[in-house]
């Protein structure tokens, strides 16, 4: 094997491993008319957990329209809200439930071409035995304080 092919190969592998969940657009409502482009909007999308199966995610997000958005160059705002739901039964790895897996990402979109971008990261209260979910923004120099979370007991399933 030459060495090209192993550092793709690795690369295929680390990103397939490491990329948290991608979300299905679920629908949207436009917030503001535009002359130029499409109207500015808030996306609903949802998405799974990727470590824990039985765990599914809705998230609203604000997506600036215009002609800058058009070509992929506005700022997103940082205004989201998540809502988090068990859907089947969970089942935790010891990772997790050793909270050392606290403050995972599970999923990240880019809200701005270069240096802003939305994240949700997973927590385990084992007190409670409930997973939290968090979506905030950041942003390489300064981030934003807006955020919202979601709590889900993990109950049996039937």
């Amino acid at each position: 094997m030459n060495l090209k092919f192993l550092k793709n190969l690795t690369f295929l592998v680390l990103t397939i491993t490491v990329l948290p969940a991608w979300a299905e657009r679920i629908g949207h409502v436009d917030t503001n008319f535009k002359w130029t482009g499409p109207d500015d909007k808030i996306i609903i999308e949802s998405f799974d957990d990727p470590e824990v199966s039985g765990v599914a995610c809705f998230l609203s997000r604000a997506k600036t329209g215009g002609f800058s958005g058009a070509i992929g160059v506005a700022e997103d705002s940082s205004d989201a809200s998540i809502s988090c739901r068990q859907i089947a039964a969970i089942t935790l790895s010891e990772k997790i439930k050793s909270g050392k897996n606290n403050g995972d990402q599970v999923f990240e979109k880019r809200t701005s071409l270069v240096f802003k971008s939305m994240q949700v990261v997973r927590f385990y209260d084992k007190t409670h035995n409930t997973l939290i979910y968090l979506v905030y923004s950041d942003r390489v120099i300064e981030g934003s304080p807006k955020q919202s979370i979601s709590a889900v007991p993990i109950m049996p399933w039937k």
